[in-house]
């Protein structure tokens, strides 16, 4: 079968862009990659396609992460700016999709910036809708981007991947020489002789509200009995996290520059949680796994003793140059189908300003508990995937009103799908999709009949991206 040929990379506007950032002319980068500045002016105007030794030499000379220049990383500007366009509040403008892709390509930054705006809109609308007065003590800047929604661009933009994180993971687990059933054990002696942190395992009453706390001033790890196996490994793993890598982690933090302390928190906790994640599933012994078992989760996590959330969110890291994984996306709603996680190592136009279709049987998981359900599905693109969905419960605490069933949607391009055991039996050459539309909320509720028929949920106020993160993205169930 003849190879399809090999697509250029035409990357004049984000090479312009990222010329100015740096403030230089165009003699003066020219000079820094060793090129003629007419050569130059012809990349930066696509009369000329960028090649593997420009991009080499930029990562080498600015010190930037390439993938930020790639086409896959532009093509989620034209994603959300046909989000944004998808809104009735557009309708009778007709914007034609190569316009929208031509905005998002030669003017990321009036893209960008939309897409800013529309958010705030949006945030405005849902108050609107629910009766409410939306005050924001900063005014529409506040509303404009927040903590959270900062945090979730930058890992989207990140691919949800970070060698360091994991380079410093297998330190920690070869080190710590124990068994991946036996790392709470190691971690906790760790804990103990190198930080002076004691681990203990507390009754229910002890926490009333939550399943695990740091005591600073007692250097005291408390987790409650409430929490199954999996959860426990991992809240010492965060604890290791801090106590040890705090410096890996801070470099990190200097080289986002989140734009406030709040933001820093909220993504150090997130860098913090992806850590613990690559302790206790180290990436050469999780990637062969995976590979082994061809991707049964449930046997996954029994291998790493980890939860069947923990090894979902751990199968979309898995994106190392020299290994890579299939690239999953993963989703976590709620009944009410509002979104608490989201994670793409592939290119799923996930909805910005909304939840999953009703149509993607994620929704369907709820009627079948803890068992997994399996779909192909097309986007409006014409792009196909293979998802499955399976429902989980999240642990908040023995008196806490926030325990709730919740589902968990993972999936990945079709042609990856003859690797994972759970397509076994399909017809993947001629195989049953499901058309859907991520841009569900966005579009009037009476075009789609399942939509219409849900009521408003005041939750959708509630931006639980903070709590999904927040310690624990794996989630402790």
């Amino acid at each position: 079968m003849a190879q399809a040929p090999e697509r250029k990379l035409f990357l004049g506007p984000r090479l312009r862009r990222l010329r100015r950032e740096l403030g230089r002319t165009q003699t003066r980068m020219a000079e820094d990659l060793g090129v003629s500045p007419s050569y130059l002016n012809h990349l930066e105007h696509n009369q000329r396609p960028v090649t593997a030794q420009v991009l080499l030499r930029l990562a080498e000379v600015y010190d930037i992460d390439i993938r930020s220049l790639s086409a896959d990383h532009e093509a989620a500007g034209a994603q959300d700016l046909g989000e944004v366009f998808a809104d009735p509040l557009f309708r009778d403008l007709g914007l034609a999709r190569h316009e929208i892709a031509d905005v998002a390509e030669n003017t990321p930054g009036v893209a960008d910036a939309i897409v800013r705006l529309y958010r705030a809109y949006a945030e405005r609308r849902r108050f609107a809708e629910l009766g409410a007065t939306a005050r924001a003590e900063d005014g529409a800047e506040g509303v404009a981007l927040t903590p959270s929604d900062w945090v979730r661009d930058y890992i989207q933009g990140q691919r949800n991947f970070f060698a360091e994180l994991d380079e410093a993971g297998e330190r920690v687990a070869a080190e710590l020489k124990a068994e991946p059933h036996g790392f709470f054990a190691a971690g906790r002696a760790r804990l103990a002789e190198r930080h002076n942190i004691q681990v203990r395992i507390v009754p229910p009453d002890v926490l009333p509200d939550s399943v695990r706390r740091y005591d600073h001033h007692r250097r005291r790890l408390m987790i409650s009995e409430m929490l199954p196996a999996s959860g426990s490994a991992f809240a010492v793993a965060y604890q290791l996290a801090l106590a040890e890598q705090d410096g890996a982690i801070g470099t990190l933090l200097e080289k986002a520059r989140p734009p406030d302390s709040p933001t820093r928190r909220l993504l150090k906790v997130s860098l913090a949680n992806y850590l613990a994640g690559a302790m206790l599933m180290p990436y050469p012994a999780f990637l062969e796994a995976c590979q082994r078992t061809d991707h049964d989760l449930e046997q996954i996590g029994a291998r790493f003793g980890a939860s069947f959330e923990q090894v979902c969110h751990r199968v979309t890291t898995l994106s190392r140059p020299t290994a890579r994984g299939i690239p999953f996306f993963m989703l976590r709603v709620d009944s009410a189908g509002n979104v608490s996680k989201r994670f793409a190592g592939a290119n799923f136009p996930f909805s910005r300003f909304g939840g999953a279709c009703p149509r993607w049987r994620v929704h369907q998981a709820f009627r079948t508990p803890g068992r997994i359900v399996t779909q192909i599905v097309e986007t409006p693109d014409g792009a196909r995937f293979f998802t499955l969905a399976r429902t989980v419960t999240r642990v908040s605490g023995p008196y806490s009103e926030e325990d709730a069933e919740l589902a968990l949607g993972l999936g990945c391009e079709l042609k990856y799908a003859p690797r994972l055991i759970y397509a076994r039996g399909l017809d993947l050459a001629s195989p049953i999709v499901t058309e859907i539309g991520p841009a569900c909320r966005i579009c009037e509720r009476a075009a789609c009949p399942q939509r219409a028929a849900e009521p408003l949920s005041r939750t959708l106020l509630v931006d639980d991206f903070s709590k999904s993160i927040s310690p624990y993205p794996f989630s402790l169930v």
